[in-house]
């Protein structure tokens, strides 16, 4: 494939490279398309990406619709018929700031000036469209063929939430028409699985601008399988000898200053609030009150391990743009735990949270997932706590254990907590990129900062080293996650409505309300569907809409004999059984949890 180069000479570019500069040369033909359309347009950054292109663009008040992305597409074909030459030049950096004002873009004003003395500054033009960018492109507009204008959101400028909230028109592009259909089929397939909308569907959650973006609220369908994970991973942790507290959803920024949070992790967090001449905010996290809780009395190191466990509501000021239903939100739970352990029950302890996420993974037949051990940028002095010390044993020793352990890992630098290296384990589920669902991280840190003790067998004090660990993350992205995967068809046990009951006619009602007050009192989920509708029309929605692992369907000869026809949602394939018979088979279902 020819491209241009920012210094002027046309040349082949390598294989691997041909997908970005195809959509580098998109992301451009877009920004022309949106120049022509709306003259006023003021252009942040428009990069490809591994998916495809995007471009941040401060429309003023202008908002756009659906039609108006279409508009933007069909302006885009325009452009590549037009087949203009895609031309490069470099100017020395007051030319460029020049040519940048005189055309109204501030933001690559603002843009040279972030750039070093000696940076080359190089510009693209095809027709009266000018962009600054490195390059390199395709050689003419004609040579972008497969493209699609994909959706839009909000971004900050330069991703800082002080700045200005600009519109992110995002597309992709291929150099082949099979792998745009491909990629569609994907997307939608990933919409059929969106969990937001599978949410709306089952009545699982809801959100509202007047409560606050980023808000969940779980409605009675929702709650029931949120409790229902509650009570699975608690009935585990108790089992392991886990202790489970509550703890307030505020706490003193003093709190935080004293864990670091204050000053590594101020940006994520909600304002402080004044009372009675204290600062409050809102919790970001836990470990600060398990601390807390651990130095309220004096410990032996008889007394550990100590495991404290809670499902704690956390908050975290994410931008906008960044929220996506209960998989990311303002609100969150996380079955949170801080293991206090001394340094020769690490390795055990650490083995013990690894199994405990691979059992829960086998209970819910996650299969697709990688380890990785995350460790501190060196280079970054803002992100980590500056203890290098601390940070050579807290990463050797983790990555110790895990050798130990025998688990494969890859090894990622600048993705560890503040305060010390973790365990990530993430999930790739069926569309979409990888998520990360458990994690164990190994902290030196805050215990020292919170002057944690325990006394030794020669009676000396010493520092405990604490162990954060989460295993369904947080309960609001594993049931998006769940939700996702099963496409709402949630297993028996943790199905919102376990059982619908069906009457073939009004002859049945009586029968079937019967039936559905014993089913009731033996314990499970049970609706009765009375409305005055044909039995296909019930089996469709009970499939759609409330995904019912069984339906019961109630006829003339169900009621003669006393029995109920169970249709199995999975299999659709119907038996005919005494009520006490379906019982027992749906308690012994829900026991074994599969």
């Amino acid at each position: 494939m020819k491209v241009i180069y920012n210094d002027g000479h046309v040349g082949e570019c390598a294989p691997e490279e041909e997908l970005h500069v195809i959509r580098h040369t998109a992301a451009h033909i877009m920004a022309q398309a949106v120049k022509r359309l709306y003259p006023h347009a003021d252009f942040g950054y428009g990069p490809a990406t591994e998916k495809g292109f995007y471009y941040d663009i401060d429309l003023g008040d202008t908002k756009l619709t659906d039609e108006d992305l279409a508009k933007i597409e069909a302006e885009m074909k325009k452009i590549v018929k037009e087949n203009l030459p895609i031309k490069s030049f470099i100017l020395p950096r007051k030319e460029a700031i020049e040519l940048m004002e005189s055309r109204g873009e501030k933001y690559k004003v603002e843009h040279i000036g972030d750039l070093p003395e000696d940076a080359v500054i190089s510009f693209y033009q095809q027709g009266e469209y000018i962009d600054m960018c490195v390059g390199p492109h395709l050689c003419y507009t004609k040579a972008l063929k497969i493209f699609r204008i994909t959706g839009q959101s909000g971004a900050y400028w330069k991703n800082d939430k002080s700045n200005k909230m600009l519109t992110r028109i995002n597309g992709t592009a291929f150099a082949k028409q099979e792998d745009l259909d491909e990629y569609l089929r994907l997307q939608a397939e990933a919409e059929q699985r969106d969990h937001r909308r599978i949410g709306k569907e089952m009545r699982l959650f809801m959100t509202d601008d007047l409560v606050g973006k980023g808000l969940p609220m779980f409605l009675p369908n929702g709650y029931t399988v949120w409790q229902e994970l509650e009570n699975y991973i608690k009935e585990k942790e108790r089992k392991l000898g886990y202790q489970h507290v509550m703890t307030p959803c505020v706490g003193t920024v003093a709190l935080y200053q004293t864990s670091g949070h204050w000053e590594h992790y101020k940006d994520n967090m909600f304002p402080a609030m004044e009372v009675e001449g204290e600062s409050f905010v809102l919790r970001p996290m836990n470990c600060p009150h398990h601390m807390m809780i651990y130095a309220s009395r004096g410990h032996s190191y008889r007394d550990l391990p100590i495991r404290i466990g809670e499902i704690a509501h956390d908050f975290r000021f994410e931008s906008s743009g960044t929220l996506k239903g209960i998989e990311r939100g303002r609100h969150f739970c996380q079955n949170d735990a801080h293991l206090f352990v001394t340094p020769e029950q690490i390795k055990d302890e650490v083995a013990r949270v690894v199994d405990l996420i691979f059992d829960v993974y086998r209970d819910f037949g996650i299969t697709d997932y990688r380890c990785v051990l995350s460790l501190r940028d060196p280079a970054d002095k803002v992100k980590y706590h500056q203890d290098d010390e601390m940070w050579e044993k807290a990463e050797n020793a983790l990555r110790d254990v895990l050798n130990q352990l025998g688990i494969n890992y890859t090894e990622e630098i600048g993705e560890a907590a503040f305060y010390g290296p973790k365990l990530d384990v993430n999930v790739k589920p069926a569309v979409g990129a990888e998520i990360t669902l458990s994690t164990c991280q190994l902290d030196f840190c805050l215990p020292a900062k919170f002057d944690l003790k325990y006394v030794d067998k020669n009676d000396e004090k010493k520092t405990p080293v604490v162990l954060h660990r989460a295993i369904l993350g947080s309960l609001d992205r594993f049931m998006a996650y769940i939700i996702e995967e099963t496409k709402g068809k949630f297993p028996l046990w943790l199905a919102p409505l376990q059982v619908k009951v069906l009457p073939v006619s009004e002859k049945t009602m009586e029968y079937a309300q019967k039936v559905t007050d014993e089913l009731e009192a033996a314990g499970l989920r049970v609706a009765l569907d009375e409305r005055d509708e044909k039995i296909g029309y019930k089996i469709r929605e009970a499939q759609s809409v409330d995904r019912a692992p069984y339906m019961i369907i109630i006829g003339a000869k169900e009621a003669e004999e006393n029995n109920i026809s169970v249709r199995d949602r999975d299999t659709a394939e119907t038996e005919v059984l005494s009520v006490a018979a379906f019982v027992e088979k749906a308690k012994q279902r829900i026991k074994e949890r599969k």
